[in-house]
Protein backbone atom coordinates (compact mmCIF):
# COMPACT_ATOMS: atom_id res chain seq x y z
CA UNK A 1 0.00 0.00 0.00
CA UNK A 2 1.33 3.42 -1.09
CA UNK A 3 -0.48 6.86 -0.26
CA UNK A 4 0.20 9.64 -3.27
CA UNK A 5 -0.84 13.14 -3.53
CA UNK A 6 -0.67 15.64 -5.91
CA UNK A 7 0.52 19.12 -4.34
CA UNK A 8 1.67 22.55 -5.49
CA UNK A 9 5.32 22.93 -4.66
CA UNK A 10 7.30 26.30 -5.78
CA UNK A 11 4.67 27.21 -8.13
CA UNK A 12 4.21 24.05 -10.39
CA UNK A 13 1.57 20.88 -9.66
CA UNK A 14 3.97 18.09 -8.80
CA UNK A 15 2.92 14.14 -7.78
CA UNK A 16 4.58 13.62 -4.38
CA UNK A 17 4.59 10.08 -2.29
CA UNK A 18 3.71 10.17 1.42
CA UNK A 19 6.90 8.84 3.70
CA UNK A 20 6.80 9.25 7.49
CA UNK A 21 4.28 12.20 7.82
CA UNK A 22 6.22 14.18 4.67
CA UNK A 23 5.61 14.11 0.62
CA UNK A 24 8.42 13.34 -1.66
CA UNK A 25 8.32 14.97 -4.94
CA UNK A 26 8.58 12.64 -7.23
CA UNK A 27 9.97 13.57 -11.16
CA UNK A 28 6.35 12.80 -12.89
CA UNK A 29 3.34 10.50 -11.98
CA UNK A 30 3.47 8.18 -9.71
CA UNK A 31 1.67 5.33 -12.51
CA UNK A 32 4.95 6.03 -14.73
CA UNK A 33 7.61 3.86 -14.56
CA UNK A 34 10.05 6.07 -15.36
CA UNK A 35 9.22 8.42 -12.32
CA UNK A 36 11.76 8.62 -9.33
CA UNK A 37 12.18 10.83 -6.10
CA UNK A 38 13.77 13.82 -6.94
CA UNK A 39 14.79 13.80 -3.10
CA UNK A 40 12.96 17.08 -2.27
CA UNK A 41 10.88 16.63 0.54
CA UNK A 42 7.79 18.57 1.83
CA UNK A 43 6.17 18.45 5.40
CA UNK A 44 2.61 17.10 5.58
CA UNK A 45 1.48 20.42 7.38
CA UNK A 46 3.06 22.89 5.02
CA UNK A 47 0.87 20.98 1.46
CA UNK A 48 -0.44 22.88 -0.93
CA UNK A 49 -2.84 20.34 -1.97
CA UNK A 50 -4.21 20.16 -5.32
CA UNK A 51 -6.91 17.89 -7.32
CA UNK A 52 -5.20 14.36 -7.02
CA UNK A 53 -4.75 13.87 -10.79
CA UNK A 54 -4.69 16.19 -13.83
CA UNK A 55 -7.40 13.39 -15.44
CA UNK A 56 -8.48 14.95 -18.55
CA UNK A 57 -11.94 13.79 -17.50
CA UNK A 58 -14.03 12.65 -14.82
CA UNK A 59 -16.93 9.77 -15.31
CA UNK A 60 -19.39 9.67 -12.32
CA UNK A 61 -21.99 6.98 -12.02
CA UNK A 62 -25.53 7.63 -11.49
CA UNK A 63 -28.16 5.97 -8.59
CA UNK A 64 -25.28 2.85 -8.08
CA UNK A 65 -26.48 2.47 -4.65
CA UNK A 66 -30.46 0.74 -4.79
CA UNK A 67 -31.34 3.11 -1.51
CA UNK A 68 -29.70 6.48 -3.39
CA UNK A 69 -32.43 5.23 -6.28
CA UNK A 70 -35.65 5.09 -4.02
CA UNK A 71 -34.20 8.69 -2.35
CA UNK A 72 -34.29 10.39 -5.70
CA UNK A 73 -38.03 8.11 -6.78
CA UNK A 74 -35.54 6.67 -9.77
CA UNK A 75 -35.38 3.35 -10.32
CA UNK A 76 -31.91 0.98 -10.92
CA UNK A 77 -29.91 1.22 -14.06
CA UNK A 78 -30.19 -2.08 -15.79
CA UNK A 79 -26.16 -0.69 -17.26
CA UNK A 80 -24.19 2.05 -15.46
CA UNK A 81 -25.39 5.31 -16.12
CA UNK A 82 -22.64 6.96 -16.88
CA UNK A 83 -22.38 10.97 -17.04
CA UNK A 84 -18.95 13.36 -17.27
CA UNK A 85 -17.62 16.15 -15.16
CA UNK A 86 -15.35 18.23 -17.33
CA UNK A 87 -11.70 18.15 -15.57
CA UNK A 88 -12.40 22.41 -14.77
CA UNK A 89 -14.59 21.15 -12.12
CA UNK A 90 -11.86 19.90 -10.27
CA UNK A 91 -11.43 21.07 -6.72
CA UNK A 92 -8.40 20.35 -4.39
CA UNK A 93 -8.53 18.86 -0.24
CA UNK A 94 -9.61 21.94 1.97
CA UNK A 95 -10.52 24.60 -1.19
CA UNK A 96 -14.13 25.84 -1.14
CA UNK A 97 -16.83 24.62 -2.84
CA UNK A 98 -18.65 27.63 -5.23
CA UNK A 99 -22.46 27.70 -4.66
CA UNK A 100 -24.05 28.83 -8.34
CA UNK A 101 -26.50 31.97 -8.40
CA UNK A 102 -28.60 29.96 -11.16
CA UNK A 103 -29.22 26.84 -8.21
CA UNK A 104 -31.14 27.31 -4.68
CA UNK A 105 -30.32 23.35 -3.71
CA UNK A 106 -26.75 22.11 -4.38
CA UNK A 107 -26.36 18.79 -2.59
CA UNK A 108 -23.10 16.98 -1.16
CA UNK A 109 -22.67 13.29 -2.80
CA UNK A 110 -20.01 11.39 -0.89
CA UNK A 111 -18.45 9.00 -3.32
CA UNK A 112 -15.32 6.56 -3.64
CA UNK A 113 -13.47 7.52 -6.96
CA UNK A 114 -10.53 5.35 -8.71
CA UNK A 115 -7.49 6.46 -10.39
CA UNK A 116 -6.63 4.98 -13.47
CA UNK A 117 -3.10 4.22 -14.16
CA UNK A 118 -3.20 3.40 -17.88
CA UNK A 119 -4.86 3.69 -20.78
CA UNK A 120 -7.58 1.62 -21.16
CA UNK A 121 -10.26 0.80 -24.32
CA UNK A 122 -12.28 -1.87 -24.59
CA UNK A 123 -10.97 -3.75 -21.52
CA UNK A 124 -12.19 -7.00 -19.96
CA UNK A 125 -13.34 -6.99 -16.13
CA UNK A 126 -9.56 -8.22 -15.30
CA UNK A 127 -8.11 -5.67 -17.38
CA UNK A 128 -9.80 -2.87 -15.91
CA UNK A 129 -9.07 -4.05 -12.32
CA UNK A 130 -5.47 -4.02 -13.32
CA UNK A 131 -5.54 -0.43 -14.30
CA UNK A 132 -7.39 1.09 -11.15
CA UNK A 133 -3.91 2.27 -9.69
CA UNK A 134 -5.34 3.82 -6.58
CA UNK A 135 -8.22 5.30 -5.27
CA UNK A 136 -9.80 8.82 -3.33
CA UNK A 137 -12.46 10.47 -1.73
CA UNK A 138 -14.66 12.12 -3.79
CA UNK A 139 -17.61 14.57 -3.12
CA UNK A 140 -19.51 14.49 -6.41
CA UNK A 141 -21.78 18.49 -5.83
CA UNK A 142 -24.94 18.61 -7.80
CA UNK A 143 -27.00 21.83 -8.42
CA UNK A 144 -30.33 19.13 -7.41
CA UNK A 145 -32.88 21.95 -8.54
CA UNK A 146 -31.14 22.18 -11.77
CA UNK A 147 -30.79 18.34 -12.22
CA UNK A 148 -34.78 18.12 -11.38
CA UNK A 149 -35.59 19.92 -14.13
CA UNK A 150 -33.21 18.92 -16.77
CA UNK A 151 -33.09 15.36 -18.71
CA UNK A 152 -28.97 15.76 -18.82
CA UNK A 153 -26.57 16.17 -15.76
CA UNK A 154 -24.38 18.56 -17.29
CA UNK A 155 -25.34 21.21 -16.12
CA UNK A 156 -26.15 20.22 -12.57
CA UNK A 157 -22.90 18.38 -12.46
CA UNK A 158 -20.68 20.57 -14.13
CA UNK A 159 -20.19 23.68 -12.33
CA UNK A 160 -16.30 24.95 -11.08
CA UNK A 161 -15.64 23.29 -8.05
CA UNK A 162 -18.55 20.48 -8.09
CA UNK A 163 -15.84 17.73 -8.44
CA UNK A 164 -13.63 17.75 -4.92
CA UNK A 165 -11.47 14.94 -4.77
CA UNK A 166 -8.53 14.05 -2.60
CA UNK A 167 -6.41 14.80 0.02
CA UNK A 168 -4.40 11.71 -1.33
CA UNK A 169 -4.62 8.16 -3.44
CA UNK A 170 -4.15 5.42 -1.96
CA UNK A 171 -3.00 1.97 -3.69
CA UNK A 172 -3.53 -2.23 -2.95
CA UNK A 173 -6.60 -1.20 -1.28
CA UNK A 174 -9.81 -3.29 -2.35
CA UNK A 175 -12.64 -1.15 -3.40
CA UNK A 176 -15.11 -3.47 -2.74
CA UNK A 177 -16.15 -2.84 0.71
CA UNK A 178 -15.23 0.34 1.80
CA UNK A 179 -17.28 2.72 4.49
CA UNK A 180 -18.40 6.07 2.67
CA UNK A 181 -19.05 8.39 5.06
CA UNK A 182 -20.16 12.23 4.73
CA UNK A 183 -20.21 14.81 7.10
CA UNK A 184 -21.87 18.22 7.34
CA UNK A 185 -20.69 20.63 9.87
CA UNK A 186 -19.63 17.30 11.89
CA UNK A 187 -22.61 15.53 11.56
CA UNK A 188 -23.09 12.56 9.55
CA UNK A 189 -25.13 12.94 6.84
CA UNK A 190 -24.47 9.28 4.75
CA UNK A 191 -22.93 6.43 5.93
CA UNK A 192 -22.49 3.42 3.36
CA UNK A 193 -20.54 0.86 2.12
CA UNK A 194 -19.08 -0.09 -1.54
CA UNK A 195 -20.16 -3.47 -1.17
CA UNK A 196 -23.70 -2.12 -1.40
CA UNK A 197 -22.91 -0.88 -4.87
CA UNK A 198 -25.08 -2.46 -8.22
CA UNK A 199 -22.24 -2.26 -10.52
CA UNK A 200 -18.62 -3.18 -9.14
CA UNK A 201 -15.83 -0.86 -9.79
CA UNK A 202 -13.90 -2.98 -12.17
CA UNK A 203 -17.45 -3.39 -13.31
CA UNK A 204 -17.50 0.25 -14.38
CA UNK A 205 -14.46 0.80 -15.99
CA UNK A 206 -14.75 -1.76 -18.27
CA UNK A 207 -17.93 -0.39 -19.47
CA UNK A 208 -17.02 2.96 -19.19
CA UNK A 209 -14.05 1.81 -21.35
CA UNK A 210 -15.85 0.55 -24.03
CA UNK A 211 -17.63 3.77 -24.56
CA UNK A 212 -14.59 6.10 -24.29
CA UNK A 213 -10.94 5.36 -23.59
CA UNK A 214 -9.79 6.30 -20.06
CA UNK A 215 -6.10 7.78 -19.44
CA UNK A 216 -3.95 7.03 -17.24
CA UNK A 217 -5.11 9.75 -14.19
CA UNK A 218 -8.80 9.87 -15.35
CA UNK A 219 -11.00 9.89 -12.50
CA UNK A 220 -13.75 7.20 -12.24
CA UNK A 221 -16.45 8.03 -9.39
CA UNK A 222 -18.61 5.11 -8.20
CA UNK A 223 -21.60 6.76 -7.38
CA UNK A 224 -23.29 7.63 -3.72
CA UNK A 225 -25.13 6.16 -0.58
CA UNK A 226 -28.35 7.48 0.54
CA UNK A 227 -29.05 10.30 2.68
CA UNK A 228 -27.90 12.96 0.05
CA UNK A 229 -28.88 16.66 1.12
CA UNK A 230 -28.25 20.36 0.91
CA UNK A 231 -25.22 22.33 1.48
CA UNK A 232 -24.97 26.32 2.39
CA UNK A 233 -22.63 28.94 2.28
CA UNK A 234 -20.26 28.61 5.86
CA UNK A 235 -20.89 24.89 5.83
CA UNK A 236 -17.91 23.15 6.49
CA UNK A 237 -18.48 19.12 4.14
CA UNK A 238 -16.47 15.87 4.89
CA UNK A 239 -16.48 12.89 2.62
CA UNK A 240 -14.28 9.93 4.14
CA UNK A 241 -13.27 6.47 3.08
CA UNK A 242 -12.18 3.81 4.90
CA UNK A 243 -8.19 3.52 4.82
CA UNK A 244 -7.91 6.43 2.52
CA UNK A 245 -8.34 9.85 4.94
CA UNK A 246 -10.67 12.70 5.12
CA UNK A 247 -11.72 14.95 2.16
CA UNK A 248 -12.92 18.56 3.39
CA UNK A 249 -14.16 21.22 1.98
CA UNK A 250 -15.62 24.55 3.06
CA UNK A 251 -18.71 26.04 0.93
CA UNK A 252 -19.34 29.71 0.26
CA UNK A 253 -21.26 32.12 -2.06
CA UNK A 254 -19.95 33.16 -5.44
Amino acid sequence: MAVFARLEVDGRAVYAREEQGTFVVLSGAPWDLASFPTGQVVPRAEARWLPVSDASKVVAIGQNYRKHAEEMGKSVPVEPLIFTKPMTALNAHEAKIILPPASQEVHYEAELALVIGRKLTRATVEEARAAIFALTCFNDVTARDIQKREVQHTRAKGYDTFACCGPVMVTGLSPDDLRVQCRVNGVVKQDGRTSDMVHQAAQLVSFISHVMTLLPGDLVSTGTPSGVGPLHAGDVVEVELEGIGVLRNPVAHA
